[in-house]
């Protein structure tokens, strides 16, 4: 698979922490800032035997909910039990800190929007090579019992050996906080099935139908919507 797969390398360098972040979560020493999004700021950090993880961190506004600690606590101890090699395994995790937290293994490459913008529509041979891996890690995914809920090209990174499947399952805690009585959902609409988007229970289905939309995306340079890019986020979405 690797020698089909498109460059592997990061996109762009890890930012600095800023003067708010915190310097330490979980015993972890944190390093460089990997990204944000509406759940949380992700960190560069590294095992006591120099492992790099993905740290995310959640927001404040979730910490301080209890119905939020109580859906996260139960999508982290799904997440556990999710072993595909095409997904980011979990590391550790902080149910009960004041910030909860989940690390899970460093990848270090780009996400699948990156390599789209920079190299346009993938071959079909590529195009085939990614979605079974993302295919792979949805069966590892749904096995466990857990819908991810926003597979979307920035939630597949692409390592040396094949993609990787982050961020599966986590959002549906969000739905808590953010979503409760609203009748929105969390995801990204380009990427988002029929039923999600009305606010309806979600099944493996709905993966697949995302699935379909990152096939779509891959293939064409261009999200189902017709724009360019990874669409708009539904308020809420990471």
């Amino acid at each position: 698979m690797p020698a089909q797969l498109p460059d592997a390398q990061p996109a762009h360098p890890h930012a600095a922490l800023t003067a708010d972040d915190p310097r330490e979560i979980g015993g972890y020493r944190l390093q460089a800032r990997l990204g944000s999004g509406g759940m949380g700021v992700v960190y560069l950090a590294h095992t006591p035997g120099g492992r790099p993880i993905a740290l995310k961190a959640v927001r404040e506004e979730f910490a301080g909910d209890p119905e939020f600690r109580l859906r996260f606590a139960q999508e982290v101890a799904s997440a556990e039990r999710i072993h595909g090699l095409f997904t980011a395994q979990v590391v550790a995790s902080g149910v009960d800190a004041p910030t909860p937290w989940l690390a899970t293994a460093y990848i270090p490459g780009p996400s699948l929007h990156q390599v789209v913008q920079r190299h346009g529509p993938l071959p079909v041979r590529t195009v085939l090579l990614l979605m079974a891996g993302i295919a792979e890690a949805l069966q590892a995914i749904h096995g466990a019992g857990v819908v991810h809920r926003d597979l979307k090209p920035a939630n597949v990174l692409i390592a040396e050996d094949g993609p990787r499947v982050i961020d599966f399952g986590i959002a549906r805690a969000a739905d808590a906080v953010a979503l409760t009585g609203v009748g929105l959902s969390i995801g990204t609409a380009a990427f988002m099935a029929p039923e999600q988007a009305l606010g309806r229970p979600v099944s493996p289905a709905t993966d697949v139908f995302a699935l379909g939309a990152l096939i779509a995306y891959v293939a064409s340079g261009e999200t189902p919507s017709g724009g360019v890019g990874v669409g708009r986020p539904v308020p809420g979405g990471p």
